[in-house]
């Protein structure tokens, strides 16, 4: 499989550790979006796209964030989670986000990062060369 194009888009906060995100295609034929380009204690990193971790309410079984007190829909008290879900990197602590596609291989992962991070490099530099519009 070959990355046939990365799209990056900047944000526009100096202080956040949200630095961007990226749209990649494989092989022109399948996209991912919403690929978020984060600056770490390390340097960046991509994080892959995810969604919270719900849980059902034990009373009208309705799907609440992770973490939740009260349900929202019947307001009654939920349990602390009997089921955590535990993030692969990290076993000893629970995920509140699990991610919806993400690389198998550890050798994957390094490309699909590098090719993002070579666009965000790329499209950062475009943005400090640019003329200030006025």
């Amino acid at each position: 499989m070959e990355i046939t194009e990365v799209r990056v888009t900047l944000k526009d906060s100096p202080d956040k550790k949200l630095k961007g995100y990226a749209t990649v295609t494989f092989d022109n034929v399948f996209v991912i979006r919403n690929i978020k380009v984060i600056e770490g204690t390390s340097g960046l990193f991509i994080a892959m796209p995810s969604r919270k971790v719900k849980q059902a309410c034990p009373k009208c079984n309705f799907k609440n964030e992770l973490r939740s007190k009260y349900c929202n829909q019947c307001a009654s008290s939920l349990p602390v989670s009997s089921n955590p879900v535990m993030h692969e990197e990290y076993p000893n602590t629970q995920a509140e986000h699990k991610d919806i596609a993400h690389p198998i291989t550890q050798e994957f992962r390094e490309y699909l990062q590098k090719k993002v991070l070579e666009a965000f490099a790329q499209e950062k530099a475009k943005g400090q060369t640019s003329p200030a519009l006025g």
